[in-house]
């Protein structure tokens, strides 16, 4: 028995260094038009192969292109990249188009199948908040597919998990909100406030012309 824990205890102990290495190999930067078809492909995973999003088609590479114009006027939009392959990314964007809402965004992320567990998930939410904050941004909110069940082959709980442990609290739930797979699903909403709270707060900078107050 003690071999057998040792053994194990090795093991664990070579994927830590594994991932300790991947983790301090990986540049956070701002996305840029080049990434469009690695954007498009590690979302096309989720989009077809989980309830994580509640998209149905997979975007191109010309549509996510797109979108990421569009959010990055007024909102962080960052990648994850190691060795020169885009390995995850996430955004910020409107969490609601009225001007009451501006120091709120809500946040997306999504990290290569093949790259998750490595820490690259924790490394881009903590670069994207460092610049939310600078903007001014005082909530970040965050909307998640759940399961119904443990045996969802769709979606776990793991994204709730994540979001935990990086501070975000469980505000509420929304039962049988969206359809895919053949099955319904919950969301929750979580949040984090990264700003205090006071009278008269400076508008967030970089989001100026989207509500153009």
């Amino acid at each position: 028995m003690v071999g057998e824990l040792a053994a194990k205890g090795g093991l664990r102990g070579s994927l830590k260094r594994r991932d300790t290495a991947m983790s301090d190999n990986i540049t956070i930067r701002s996305a840029c038009e080049s990434d469009a078809a690695a954007l498009a492909r590690i979302y096309a995973h989720y989009v077809e192969k989980t309830a994580i999003t509640f998209e149905y088609t997979a975007p191109d590479m010309v549509e996510m292109e797109r979108r990421r114009q569009e959010i990055s006027q007024h909102y962080p939009y960052l990648v994850a990249e190691t060795d020169g392959k885009v390995i995850g990314y996430a955004y910020a964007h409107a969490f609601y188009g009225r001007e009451a809402y501006a120091w709120s965004v809500e946040s997306s992320i999504y990290v290569d199948v093949n790259a998750r567990k490595h820490g690259i998930g924790r490394k881009l939410y903590e670069a994207m908040e460092e610049e939310l904050k600078s903007m001014g941004i005082l909530n970040i909110n965050a909307c998640i597919a759940v399961p119904r069940d443990d045996q969802d082959p769709y979606v776990t709980n793991g994204s709730l998990n994540f979001h935990q442990r990086l501070g975000y609290t469980l505000v509420g739930r929304f039962h049988n909100s969206g359809y895919k797979f053949d099955r319904w699903y919950d969301v929750v909403w979580m949040e984090k406030m990264i700003g205090p709270h006071t009278v008269h707060p400076r508008f967030p900078a970089k989001n100026e012309t989207l509500f153009a107050l």
